[in-house]
């Protein structure tokens, strides 16, 4: 079984996708820590490498031929990407949704709050300038994926299991995603 979990920015996905992976035993990839790696490499922010991806393909097309290496070489794990939906096929398709302003708080406490997960978007200067920056790096995302795909990854309709995490707590949702996992693993 391959579980591939997409969705809106600050939503949870990397944090739910290691949750799922340690409940089941997978292993865990995200596409966002290898994002994060290659704008370190190239001196870049996360914002700076999602507009240089808006003018070149070719960092999209660099992970997305690694994740699909990954389902032809590799089973049973969980990988978060914006992608990984479509270039895992046969997968479990989630796809993870929160208020952008619950986001905000979120990435924003991540960044300057002392936790520093997310040291690399110290552009994020307050609340609102990261749901401004969220809200860009979506429109962004969209166009982008229906150019080099014509597909829109926002549109629920590709997905099996559509998660809000805005109110319930990420051990709860967790909770949730894994029966429904195993409901349409047919393992309930």
């Amino acid at each position: 079984m391959i579980i591939t979990i997409t969705g809106f920015p600050g939503s949870g996905k990397s944090t739910l996708g290691k949750g799922i992976a340690k409940a089941l035993g997978f292993k865990h990839y995200s596409a966002g820590d290898l994002l994060r790696q290659i704008s370190k490499e190239r001196g870049m922010s996360l914002m700076q490498i999602h507009h240089e991806m808006d003018k070149n393909s070719k960092i999209d097309i660099e992970l997305d031929k690694r994740t699909e290496k990954l389902a032809r070489k590799e089973d049973n794990f969980v990988i978060d990407g914006r992608m990984a939906w479509h270039f895992v096929p046969k997968s479990v398709k989630i796809f993870v949704k929160v208020d952008l302003e619950k986001a905000a708080e979120r990435v924003f406490e991540d960044t300057c709050g002392g936790k520093k997960e997310r040291a690399e978007e110290s552009y994020n200067i307050s609340i609102e300038e990261t749901e401004k920056n969220m809200r860009q790096r979506m429109e962004m995302n969209k166009a982008r994926y229906l150019k080099l795909y014509n597909v829109d990854y926002l549109d629920e309709k590709n997905y099996d299991l559509i998660v809000d995490t805005t109110k319930n707590s990420i051990d709860k949702t967790r909770e949730n995603v894994l029966m429904e996992i195993k409901r349409l693993a047919g393992q309930e």
